[in-house]
């Protein structure tokens, strides 16, 4: 018996499993698992094969753990055979970005400076994808600590667009979103404390949400007091809506090892995906009201917000009226990354990127009154987005201003407008991370050359299970698994 077994988890041939599951839902994988119609085996073999021929010209990954993903394979194998029960992401194999501390597995946080450090614990997103029965292939690139909105840092080559190398794929999960475009995972988690799972979304054609501010625990295994966290919260990267759906689920719920982490129960996100979303009002904003952004990108996403009245719902035009908050981003952010790395200035400053300095020495000149008017202006934006939302369910926009522009060379003017290089191309991002609401990008179209654009789409605070559902609906009305970039 145990011979039959394991004829029908290998009846899948090597030509199949190539031609049919590197860009498979994740859905579909852990089901041809648990239904030992694929062996984890070979499909993590399959996929580590794509690894070695491809991420040469992407720079995806950092470090590539195929020992360990081989082990956890065979593990997954046997569950299979065994009959035991079996978690939510048994047998998929996904990537974790290298902010992400990882037993025994080195972790670099992008940067030089940590360029050999291997932990001896999981963070809470590792620890859970784990016990979700997930195969985990490797740690994606990432700038310096995620201090960047394209992923470029001193370990090697800038991480590169799959539709086009010669283009960022932004970040700070920038290689996440290259190996799920690519098809060198199933999924891939991802952090977002500016727009870090969403810009890449964007730029490389696939799905990415932030969770609300404390869905998913942010324990990086290092005990201490912890640091504010305003902004970050660690989510999913998918090609599919459901198969965020559903590592979204394992992600989610309270830890008490953050202090930070959200008691309210999760919702149920894989049901979601298939709730219908009938009557929702939808605002509709170009520009949140002080966006400079290329007139193609509105175009192709105005185009793309009808589908919802097509579906049903009902979408107006509205005027967010409210100056940018990037002053107070920025004084917020770069105190907290001062807190975080100020000790790293010093004998090992020569280490750093230019980048990484500037951030942390701008933090360590924000006073504390400057502080506390950035928090008083934080207050003022969550009370204006949640005017929207009293009268709401979701705001969508553009998630970017541009198409994914030529590494290294971030835009300092867009639409004829002077634009700030750090941030200047993502204005619809980082003032959601202000509010802590839960926000999208769903793939909505390419520009004249060829470039992925996103749409942005963001709930009320707590509901990721009605921005899923929209989702879901509009990729149904518009299927995106289906185009693949030229690198895959």
């Amino acid at each position: 018996m145990a011979d039959v077994d394991h004829i029908n988890l290998h009846c899948y041939t090597q030509a199949n499993m190539e031609n049919e599951l590197e860009f498979a839902p994740a859905t579909k994988i852990r089901q041809l698992v648990s239904d030992g119609e694929i062996s984890p085996v070979e499909l993590t073999e399959m996929f580590l094969s794509r690894i070695d021929s491809l991420d040469s010209h992407l720079n995806s990954y950092l470090t590539v753990t195929a020992d360990r993903a081989l082990a956890a394979a065979r593990v997954a194998e046997e569950a299979v055979l065994n009959g035991d029960h079996l978690g939510l992401l048994h047998g998929i194999p996904l990537s974790i970005k290298d902010l992400e501390m990882s037993a025994g597995v080195r972790t670099t946080g992008g940067s030089l400076l940590f360029e050999d450090r291997v932990p001896s614990v999981d963070s809470s997103v590792v620890q859970r994808v784990k016990s979700a029965g997930a195969i985990i292939l490797g740690k994606t690139n990432t700038p310096e600590f995620g201090l960047l909105g394209h992923t470029q840092n001193r370990l090697g080559d800038h991480c590169r667009n799959p539709w086009n190398t010669d283009r960022t794929t932004g970040g700070s999960s920038g290689g996440a979103g290259a190996a799920v475009a690519a098809g060198l995972c199933s999924l891939a988690t991802g952090s977002d404390g500016g727009g870090s799972i969403r810009i890449p979304a964007s730029f490389c054609g696939i799905y990415g949400i932030k969770p609300t501010q404390g869905r998913v625990p942010l324990y990086a295994g290092t005990p201490g007091t912890p640091f504010a966290n305003h902004f970050s919260q660690s989510g999913p990267m998918s090609r599919t809506v459901k198969d965020s759906a559903i590592l979204l689920q394992a992600l989610s719920g309270h830890d008490t090892n953050d202090v930070n982490s959200l008691r309210v129960a999760p919702g149920d996100y894989i049901a979601a995906a298939d709730n219908d979303i009938g009557q929702l009002k939808i605002a509709w904003s170009p520009d949140y009201g002080y966006a400079a952004v290329e007139p193609e990108i509105i175009s192709k996403c105005q185009q793309a917000v009808r589908v919802f009245e097509e579906l049903g719902c009902i979408v107006e035009d509205v005027d967010l009226d409210i100056k940018s908050p990037f002053e107070e981003f920025w004084t917020l952010f770069t105190a907290v990354s001062n807190a975080r790395y100020e000790s790293l200035i010093g004998d090992n400053s020569d280490l750093l990127t230019d980048y990484g300095r500037e951030a942390i020495e701008s933090g360590a000149r924000v006073t504390g009154p400057q502080y506390a008017r950035a928090l008083g202006i934080r207050a003022e934006l969550i009370s204006r987005f949640g005017t929207i939302f009293d009268e709401y369910d979701l705001l969508v926009s553009p998630t970017l201003s541009v198409g994914a522009f030529t590494v290294g060379e971030p835009p300092t003017e867009i639409a004829g407008k002077p634009v700030h290089p750090f941030w200047g191309f993502l204005p619809f991002t980082y003032p959601i991370n202000m509010i802590g609401n839960p926000a999208a990008s769903i793939p909505a179209g390419f520009t004249a050359e060829g470039l992925p654009i996103g749409l942005h789409i963001v709930g009320q605070w707590g509901d990721e299970e009605t921005v899923i559902a929209a989702s879901s609906a509009f990729e149904n009305a518009r299927p995106w698994n289906n185009i693949q970039p030229p690198i895959s």
